[in-house]
């Protein structure tokens, strides 16, 4: 059981890495864009960058928790693998699959992996708006 608890605590570190390195590269983006110049579809097209890169992550933090499975075993398909990574991941838990009775603890740390990762979006989505509101104001001032 521990070694199993610390495969998913891997599969976890994996994911804040995938996670890490992703934002880096959105702020690194973001920085060269110039928000107070930026229309209504401009920043329109900004949300959906961020919405759209931020997806990707997860989409990619997701193919990891499934290609893990595959390779144990533990679900039948690629298919299924990705299927019931992405139920687990964002906590919609259909039941529809689940993992056999010596991998089940994996599936709980992979929720909270999800959720973390889907906390840590949300602030960095409401960060980005923040920054966007901060410099229309300013704007305005002047």
């Amino acid at each position: 059981m521990i070694s199993r608890l610390l495969i998913a605590l891997a599969l976890m570190g994996i994911c804040v890495a995938i996670h890490a390195a992703g934002m880096s590269w959105a702020l690194r983006q973001l920085r060269n864009r110039r928000p107070e110049t930026l229309q209504f579809w401009g920043v329109t097209g900004l949300f959906i960058f961020v919405a759209a890169w931020i997806v990707l992550l997860h989409l990619a933090e997701i193919a990891v928790w499934a290609v893990f499975y595959l390779w144990r075993g533990a679900m039948p398909d690629l298919a299924a693998a990705l299927y019931f990574s992405a139920v687990t991941y964002t906590t919609t838990g259909y039941g529809d699959l689940v993992l056999p009775e010596g991998w089940r603890l994996l599936g709980g740390v992979h929720a909270l992996t999800g959720i973390l990762m889907c906390g840590w979006s949300t602030g960095f989505f409401f960060a980005v708006v923040n920054r966007l509101y901060e410099s229309s104001t300013e704007v305005m001032r002047t």
